[in-house]
C-alpha cells in the first residue's frame, strides 16, 4: 500500500524536524517546506493526502497559504501555531483548515490528530442511500455532491460530512457533540467552535438568507437539526461512515 503523503510547512527548521521524525516513524512519507512561497511550488507540483501549516511564516503566512489552496483544492488541512486566542484558531476554520493544534503539544497528540484527519479524509458510504431532498437542496450521500435548486455546490470534505451527518439524521436534534464527534472523531470532545464554525460556512453556501436558516436550523445550547426530507431517507439497519 502507498504511504500517505503530508507536508509540513514551518519556518522553524526544529520544528520542521520534530514533526518530520515522528510522523515518518508513523508511517508516512514527508516533505517539507520553510515557507509559505516554497509550499505553494510543492503543491502545485505534488498531490500531498494532508497538509500540516504553521501561520507565522515569512512570504506568504498560513493564512494566506490556507486561502489559497482551499480556492482549488479539499486537501484536509491541520494548522499548528502558537496562537492560541480563540480568534485565530476560529479564523483558520473560516478559511478552511480542518483543524488548529496550538503549540507546544505532545507528539501523540500531534499523531492522533494526523490520523484522524487521514481516517477522514474521504467520504465512504456502508451503501448506496437515496439523496436528502428539502426545498431545493439536495445531499446526493454516494456521490458526494451537493445541490442548490439542481445547481452543483462546492463544499469541502469536511463540510460535506457535516452536512451529511445532519441529513442522514434528519428530523432530529442532534447535539455539538454527538456532531464533532461523528465527523472529527471520538478523541475530540469540547471544541465545539468547530462545529459552529463549519455549520457558518454551509449557511454562507446553501441558505438564501443566514440570518433565517431553513436548512440548517440551531437549537442554542444544545445542537442543530434539518427538517425532514422531502422524500424520507431509509437507513434502516445500516449506517453510513460519513468520517
Amino acid at each position: 500500500m502507498d504511504q500517505q503523503r503530508i507536508l509540513i510547512v514551518d519556518d522553524e527548521e526544529p520544528m520542521r524536524r520534530l514533526i518530520a521524525t515522528n510522523l515518518k516513524a508513523s508511517g508516512y512519507r514527508i516533505t517539507t517546506a520553510p515557507d509559505g512561497n516554497e509550499a505553494l511550488q510543492l503543491l502545485d507540483e505534488h498531490q500531498f493526502d494532508l497538509l500540516l501549516l504553521d501561520i507565522n511564516m515569512p512570504g506568504p503566512n498560513g493564512f494566506e497559504v490556507l486561502a489559497k489552496v482551499r480556492s482549488y483544492a479539499s486537501t484536509p488541512i491541520l494548522m499548528v501555531s502558537c496562537r492560541t486566542r480563540e480568534h485565530d484558531r476560529a479564523g483558520a476554520l473560516d478559511l478552511g483548515a480542518d483543524d488548529y493544534l496550538s503549540k507546544p503539544f505532545g507528539v501523540l497528540e500531534l499523531v492522533a490528530r494526523v490520523k484522524a484527519l487521514l481516517r477522514r479524509g474521504s467520504y465512504r458510504p456502508a451503501r448506496a442511500l437515496p439523496p436528502y431532498r428539502y426545498r431545493g437542496l439536495e445531499v446526493d450521500f454516494g456521490s458526494r455532491i451537493v445541490r442548490m435548486d439542481r445547481i452543483e455546490v462546492h463544499v469541502t470534505r469536511r463540510e460535506f460530512a457535516v452536512l451529511a451527518y445532519l441529513a442522514r439524521n434528519a428530523g432530529k436534534v442532534m447535539l455539538h457533540r454527538q456532531v464533532l464527534q461523528a465527523v472529527w472523531g471520538g478523541e475530540y470532545g469540547d471544541e465545539f467552535d468547530f462545529v459552529r464554525t463549519f455549520v457558518q460556512r454551509i449557511r454562507a453556501k446553501v441558505e438564501p438568507d443566514r440570518k433565517v436558516p431553513q436548512y440548517v436550523l440551531t437549537y442554542p445550547g444544545v445542537g442543530y437539526r434539518m427538517p425532514a426530507a422531502d422524500t424520507p431517507v431509509e437507513v434502516g439497519g445500516h449506517s453510513l461512515d460519513l468520517r
